[in-house]
């Protein structure tokens, strides 16, 4: 299989992200990670260095880990917004968001059909 050059850079940042959550968020060694996600630690450093990709397990076993989505650890997605409706949505009750998404769904509809 060859790998063109935008994969290649893809790649590269994908490990340097993963190098980033284990370093500055989850405080990790290559090692302690490395066991959590069930690979060497040596795999691990081709992942970090741009020279291997994790599977589809250890990418769920390092979104559960580090609670950014499979999007952000892949494709470098901003996954903020994920982290700040949850904490938003704990103010409200089930009746409180059903209410509010029905709102929503005027509103979309009144932007909609309007003739600004």
């Amino acid at each position: 299989m060859v790998i063109n050059n935008e994969d290649k850079e893809q790649q590269i940042l994908r490990g340097l992200r993963i190098k980033n959550i284990r370093e500055n968020e989850l405080h990790l060694n290559k090692t302690d990670l490395a066991s959590k996600l069930k690979i060497s630690s040596q795999f691990l450093g081709l992942v970090e260095k741009g020279k291997g990709n994790l599977t589809y397990r250890s990418i769920k076993l390092l979104r559960d880990l580090s609670g950014h989505s499979a999007d952000y650890i892949i494709y470098g997605l901003d996954d903020s917004i994920i982290s700040d409706t949850k904490k938003y949505l704990e103010y409200f009750s089930e009746e409180d968001l059903i209410n509010g998404l029905n709102l929503l769904k005027d509103l979309i509809y009144l932007i909609k059909n309007s003739k600004l």
